[in-house]
């Protein structure tokens, strides 16, 4: 089972030769000035700037399309209702069915913020490897429980991501298919799921002995980081600056003096 997050991180774009400190914090900033935008005038400049940033990072189109699959299928099953649900005025309507317009700008705002967000994501965790971005978060004062959870998090979803490749296939060979929703294929299912539960138990367990026997929870000392470059520093001005922007033309707009 491969996830491939950090699958174009050997790229040589500008924003794989950015330092990993300024980036995080840059994108980080921008992601969050992203959340705060309401106005529906900031959408268009919002998605102009993700995608602008997504296209300076020499990622492919797939890499967006295919890990947006399933965020995307989640938000429209949280959101696809609004339009029909949402407000008062009606902008379509067709028997009992109708189309309202306050839900369809709510819609389409949260949408839109969703997809400049995600794209920003993308690009932090796929321009740089993931321990990289993992020591760079340790380096920023993140607690070193907390950065050891995601290493061991990420590293051993792929092995349940195998195990259970490995199940379905032999459940296959013995004749189960998915496509019949039946009371005997639920109980599979769900002998499927406690299996997998109790194996990665066991599995932390015995990873977490192996580790207090290779010294972990001792004092380590970490490396230390590379001062910042001139073009860093830049460009992490640059980025908080667009943030700061983005977050004036709202409270701006959202005041009623624009």
């Amino acid at each position: 089972m491969k996830f491939g997050l950090d699958d174009y991180a050997h790229l040589q774009s500008p924003l794989h030769q950015w330092e990993p400190r300024c980036k995080l914090m840059g994108l980080m900033g921008l992601i969050f000035a992203f959340a705060m935008v309401r106005d529906q005038r900031l959408i268009f400049p919002m998605l102009g700037v993700s995608a602008g940033i997504y296209a300076l990072s020499h990622l492919p189109i797939s890499y967006w399309r295919t890990r947006l699959r399933y965020p995307g299928l989640f938000l429209l099953g949280v959101v696809g209702f609004l339009p029909f649900i949402s407000g008062q005025t009606v902008l379509f309507q067709f028997g009992p069915l109708a189309l309202y317009q306050e839900g369809t700008l709510a819609m389409v705002g949260i949408a839109s913020r969703f997809l400049a967000i995600i794209t920003l994501s993308l690009v932090l965790f796929g321009t740089a490897s993931f321990l990289t971005t993992i020591r760079t978060l340790r380096s920023l004062g993140i607690s070193p429980i907390l950065t050891d959870m995601m290493v061991l998090f990420y590293r051993y979803l792929f092995e349940l991501g195998d195990r259970l490749h490995t199940m379905q296939s032999a459940m296959g060979l013995r004749g189960f298919k998915r496509t019949r929703l039946t009371p005997r294929a639920l109980h599979t299912f769900a002998s499927v799921a406690g299996t997998l539960l109790v194996q990665s138990y066991e599995q932390s367990e015995r990873i977490y002995q192996a580790m207090r026997l290779r010294g972990y929870g001792q004092k380590t000392v970490l490396s230390q980081s590379q001062p910042w470059q001139l073009k860093d520093a830049l460009g992490l001005g640059l980025v908080l600056g667009l943030a700061s922007m983005f977050m004036a033309a709202e409270f701006w707009l959202s005041s009623g003096r624009l």
